[in-house]
């Protein structure tokens, strides 16, 4: 049975993971942006928070992620539900770069723009809402983007611990040291990584654009 055979016949399985992939990315974006965008105002806000909230993403970005998915295991309502594990470990991966690009943007946004906005009257909260977040928004897709595209290759460790997703095939296929189950996790795996990328991309160069 060559490649393409292989996936028309499994093509519901495939297409099942490939929802499960999408759910724990999905998720864990949400967490990562709920959680990152508010830090990245922090660290623009704070200078000084800068080092400890960005070296602790940092460290959280440099642990092996079977590692990391390791060390979460043992926590008690996480390690119930390994969906519950699979998107705290992903939201911690993409941290970082969210964090990092929403400061930047921020810090980046002229400072005669702001005491124009502060001239007119607007107070701090209202110049963050009005003009540093519209102005810094290119910067900040930019960060959701590489969050996305990591995360959707991590994603695939999510199976090492009951996650579900594509990875599945790709550890079934190891298992069985069979190419055809590896590539009916992988290949859909990239196509999502390359399909993110080039969707953000395209609403971060529009925005950047408009800007």
């Amino acid at each position: 049975m060559n490649f393409v055979h292989f996936i028309v016949h499994h093509r519901g399985e495939i297409f099942a993971a490939t929802l499960e992939h999408l759910w724990l990315v999905g998720a864990a974006m949400s967490v990562a942006v709920v959680i990152g965008i508010p830090l990245g105002i922090l660290v623009a806000r704070r200078p000084w928070l800068g080092k400890p909230i960005l070296g602790g993403a940092n460290v959280a970005e440099t642990i092996p992620s079977l590692a990391l998915f390791g060390f979460l295991l043992p926590v008690p309502w996480l390690g119930d539900r390994a969906d519950r594990l699979a998107i705290t470990a992903l939201a911690l991966y993409a941290l970082l770069p969210i964090i990092r690009n929403t400061a930047t943007g921020i810090t980046g946004v002229d400072s005669s723009i702001r005491e124009a906005a502060r001239a007119m009257g607007m107070t701090d909260n209202q110049i963050l809402v009005h003009v540093e977040l519209p102005l810094s928004f290119s910067y900040l897709l930019a960060g959701v983007r590489v969050a996305a595209v990591l995360t959707i290759a991590i994603a695939t460790i999510a199976a090492a611990v009951g996650a579900g997703g594509l990875g599945e095939f790709i550890f079934r296929g190891l298992a069985m040291v069979n190419d055809q189950l590896i590539f009916a996790g992988a290949i859909p795996a990239a196509l999502l990584a390359l399909g993110a990328d080039f969707i953000l991309g395209a609403l971060e160069k529009r925005f950047r654009f408009v800007q």
